[in-house]
């Protein structure tokens, strides 16, 4: 049955307008702009600043003179024609650039928005485009900027997304919309992920057949121009986005031994990438180096030395891989594997369990947002952040299958929250936690944040998403099935579900349910302790003011985008007998597009696999109260690598 607590009633009805927001105690407003990230201080007034008449832009420090710009551009775009000047003429409204001796850190800033006059503050251009990013989200549709004074800065100096071009190639246009989106909630780190076994995407000018479109495997011919490196360098700067490029050596380089002819540990590869890899600093200028170093046996014991060396050389921060190879003391360690521990006192980046390829949407932005960024509230030289990762190692049919396919959008605006405000519940927890818990309530005011931007921000871009919290499940099991999931148990007849076996049936909460994660126990599920031969049930009930159709998420295995996992049989939700019933009456599976495919690669797309990327699905709903009954078995949790068990279901109404 659905929530109807106080607090959720009220954050339910923040949603529905543009200004929501939480003050300085945390609780709902209805009349202040929904921010993300959240400022560590904010305190707010009464009127606004009207930002329609506004006159000028006052900047006297040159430093911030790329600043004054790019605000002058983004008034422009809505409609506010302002001129940069070092001081008024003549008196109007202004917002002024100030420059302080001290802050507390680099990308900190003040902002103080009064009826006459918006003042930003930073000690250096990072901090004031910070202070530009929030006053842009101050603003609303009526170009009216509520009164405040926000102090605010950082937890992790780090706060990145990656993106697998080796794999799957990227447009420029689709990288720069990304970009935007990023500066948008102040992440400051593109990792562009530029090689793989699939094709090297970057131009060389001494072995060009390193870009010949006969040795890559998927967008034949598809690659990055030195000169389009170098405008992305630029564009990141201009947005005061790191560009962290990553060769990745020894391993994934399929394409640059198609390419060359020679393994890159054997004395001749190794050789020959040292000329590219001089080849590319000298054409493309970024302090950051990425040099992979995962996933390979290490023939040549010395190779990662030796190339870090030649990097040092030429002044570059490493970054690598770890679990990987031996890198020299300073290179950042980037951790993906869940059992990894961050490293005491060398640098550290977290990126474990932050692959958007394997999330489900739903479960993905709750992860992410409960996500303890290094296992520490706070940032410090061995804790620098986090770099959200995209790794579809499956085919994509089309660029734009990157966005609507992972949650990239919903998950960057969790995670754009928790580096900036540090803190977290739990490493590995998709679980939001129940009403009344502190986890539970933050989440909900931040997805109620979020939903406001969705309305706002992305109704042109893909963001695969919509409101779960307030959703409440019944769940009742284990029930014995033996390893048949066709077996009926009590709880498919309506009358069961009475009273008292409501008040004695496990209670969760959201849109996406995981009975058992694919990597568990290292990443919990709603169940404690899931067993094979188990049939589980989960019911609730949805109110309709009046007979109505209304479309719904349905799914019950959200595959990876990594893996070659095969569609549904036809007739079936999933390959475990899965069901849903919507007031007794049974809910029909898509008619699955390739179900007749015998075999299944990763060159093979999804088209319809998922819930988030295929038609909804329509369901009549009575006037008043509609049930819902899932029914959701599980026989060996044994299978092949590439089709893990996912034994969840999702069922949410698309807002």
């Amino acid at each position: 049955m659905e929530i109807k607590n106080r607090m959720l009633f009220c954050l339910l009805l923040c949603c529905f307008f543009s200004t929501a927001q939480v003050d300085q105690q945390g609780s709902v407003t209805a009349n202040k702009p929904a921010l993300i990230p959240t400022p560590k201080q904010v305190s707010w007034g009464k009127g606004f600043f009207d930002l329609s008449q506004c006159k000028y832009i006052i900047n006297a420090v040159p430093d911030f003179e790329r600043e004054a710009n790019f605000l002058q551009k983004k008034l422009l775009d809505l409609g506010v024609k302002v001129e940069v000047v070092k001081e008024m003429a003549k008196p109007g409204n202004a917002i002024v650039f100030h420059i302080l001796d001290n802050t507390p850190a680099k990308e900190a800033y003040a902002l103080t928005v009064e009826e006459k006059q918006i003042k930003i503050s930073a000690s250096n251009a990072h901090g004031i485009f910070n202070g530009i990013q929030t006053l842009l989200q101050l603003s609303n549709q009526k170009k009216q900027t509520a009164i405040c004074s926000i102090m605010d800065e950082p937890a992790f100096s780090i706060r990145g997304y990656m993106f697998d071009v080796g794999r799957n190639y990227q447009s420029i246009p689709l990288i720069k919309q990304q970009l935007d989106v990023m500066a948008m909630y102040k992440l400051n780190a593109y990792h562009m992920h530029l090689t793989e076994d699939i094709a090297w995407r970057i131009e060389s000018k001494i072995f060009p057949k390193l870009i010949d479109s006969s040795f890559m495997i998927r967008n034949k011919g598809k690659f990055y121009t030195y000169q389009e490196l170098r405008e992305l360098v630029e564009y990141c700067r201009a947005r005061h986005i790191e560009f962290i490029p990553e060769i990745d050596m020894p391993g994934h380089s399929a394409a640059f031994k198609r390419a060359t002819g020679f393994d890159m540990q054997s004395p001749e590869g190794k050789a020959i990438l040292k000329q590219v890899l001089q080849e590319f600093m000298a054409e493309v200028d970024v302090p950051y180096f990425h040099l992979g170093g995962d996933e390979v046996v290490y023939k040549d014991k010395n190779f990662l030395k030796d190339i870090a060396d030649l990097m040092l050389a030429k002044g570059k921060k490493l970054i690598a891989w770890d679990p990987g190879g031996t890198v020299p003391a300073g290179t950042i360690h980037q951790l993906w594997n869940g059992n990894k521990k961050p490293w005491t006192k060398e640098p550290n980046l977290d990126s474990r369990h932050l692959y958007l390829n394997h999330f489900d949407p739903l479960e993905g932005v709750v992860a992410t947002f409960n996500h303890s960024m290094l296992d520490v509230d706070k940032g410090d030289s061995i804790h620098l952040g986090g770099i959200l990762c995209n790794w579809p190692d499956r085919r994509l049919e089309n660029e734009m299958d990157a966005l609507r396919m992972s949650p990239t959008y919903p998950a960057m605006l969790a995670f754009a929250e928790r580096c900036w405000k540090g803190g977290g519940y739990h490493q590995f927890s998709s679980d939001m936690g129940k009403p009344g818990q502190d986890k539970y309530e933050a989440f909900a005011e931040f997805e109620c944040r979020m939903m406001v931007h969705k309305k706002i921000h992305f109704q042109s871009l893909p963001f695969p998403y919509t409101k779960q919290t307030g959703i409440e499940w019944n769940l009742m099991g284990p029930f014995d099935n033996k390893g048949i999931a066709t077996t009926q148990f009590l709880p498919e007849q309506p009358s069961y579900w009475d009273t008292t076996n409501l008040e004695r049936a496990a209670k969760v909460y959201g849109g996406t349910i995981w009975l058992r994660h694919f990597w568990h126990p290292l990443i919990a599920s709603h169940l404690q302790s899931p067993a094979e031969n188990s049939t589980w049930y989960a019911y609730r009930k949805i109110y309709s003011d009046k007979e109505t159709e209304q479309y719904f998420w349905i799914g019950f295995n959200n595959i990876s985008r990594s893996h070659q996992a095969p569609a549904p049989p036809i007739g079936s939700w999933d390959d475990r007998g899965s069901k849903v019933w919507v007031n007794g009456v049974s809910v029909d599976p898509p008619v699955w597009k390739n179900s007749n495919r015998k075999t299944t690669t990763l060159e093979d797309p999804l088209v319809d696999e998922g819930y988030e990327y295929r038609a909804p699905t329509k369901i009549h709903l009575k006037k008043g109260w509609n049930t819902i009954l899932i029914k959701a078995p599980v026989a060996s949790f044994k299978s092949a690598w590439y089709a893990p068990v996912k034994w969840m279901f999702s069922f949410v109404a698309v807002d």
